[in-house]
Parts: structure tokens; C-alpha cells; sequence
């Protein structure tokens, strides 16, 4: 279990980072790095990229940037609070923006719409658990969010001739 201690200001209980904040951390970072080189080594086509497409990978890039940020500090302060809402906004953000993304033709709905429509539900949950201070439900909906939404969804970004797969292998 996660050392939690409070502070002398409040009663919100300061969470320290466990093992498995570690490994997320680096799954995302490794995440975000493979994003960024894919969309370096894809400039020559950067103009035949949508704009909504754009958008989503720049909210997809806030929210993978700043998960090592906000699982690896020291929980439960103004600043992991101010970093939440910004991550909860990206991540609301990439979701939306991933409905009206349709690879196989208008209307046509893939596999991956169904995490983007999970992480409707589950991210206004992560803020309602933080907003009660229910501090186990929060975590585990954040490190299940940051499962499924960021890393399994990230990873099926790369294969099967997608935009950032095709940039970075070639």
C-alpha cells in the first residue's frame, strides 16, 4: 500500500509513488518518446495530416506527457491537482476527438472507439473520487485509465499501417 500521511494545512492524505507508478511511468514515457520520433521522421507528410488529427495528438501528447509527472511526484497537493485537471482535459479531449476519427471509412467505428468511449465514463469518475477524497478508488481508476486509454491504445497506434506506425517503422 501506498505510504499516505497528512498534511498539517488539511486532511487531504499525501500518496507517495509505488512500484507500479514507476512502471506506468516509464511505459508512458516510452509511449510519448515513440510518438514524438514517429512524428518527427513523418514531417514530409505533415501536410496531408487533418487537422482533427492534429488536435488529437496533441491532447494524447499533453496527457502521455504529463502521466510520469503526476504518478511519480508526491500526491495529493495543489500541484497534483492542478496537473490532474489538465491531464482530465487532455484526456477528455483525445476521446472526443477519437469518435469522428474513422480509419475505415465515415461512420465506421473500430475497436479502439471503445476505449475512447470507456474513458468517457471512467475519467469524470477519477475526478469525482479525487474531488471525495476516496484516494484507493482513485488510484486504481487512474492506473486503469492509464492501462487502457494510454499504453494498450497507445501501443495499437504503431502497428497495422496507422498514421504513427507507418511514420516511425517506414
Amino acid at each position: 500500500m501506498a505510504s499516505a500521511f497528512h498534511l498539517s494545512l488539511g486532511r487531504t492524505p499525501v500518496v507517495r509513488p509505488e512500484r507500479i507508478d514507476r512502471v506506468l511511468s516509464i511505459g508512458a514515457a516510452m509511449l510519448f518518446a515513440a510518438a514524438v520520433v514517429a512524428i518527427v521522421r513523418g514531417h514530409a507528410q505533415w501536410h496531408m495530416v487533418p487537422p482533427l488529427i492534429w488536435v488529437h495528438l496533441a491532447t494524447i501528447l499533453v496527457a502521455t506527457a504529463l502521466t510520469p509527472v503526476m504518478l511519480l511526484r508526491v500526491r495529493g497537493d495543489r500541484r497534483h491537482r492542478t496537473i490532474g485537471k489538465v491531464w482530465i482535459a487532455a484526456m477528455l479531449a483525445t476521446a472526443i476527438t477519437s469518435l469522428f476519427i474513422h480509419v475505415s471509412g465515415p461512420g465506421r467505428f473500430s475497436v479502439i472507439h471503445l476505449l475512447s468511449l470507456w474513458t468517457l465514463v471512467q475519467v469524470p469518475l477519477i475526478w469525482w473520487t479525487a474531488r471525495h477524497h476516496n484516494v484507493a478508488r482513485h488510484r486504481r481508476a487512474v492506473h486503469g485509465m492509464v492501462i487502457g486509454a494510454l499504453l494498450v491504445a497507445g501501443f495499437f497506434t504503431f502497428p497495422f499501417h496507422r498514421l504513427l506506425g507507418t511514420w516511425l517503422f517506414g
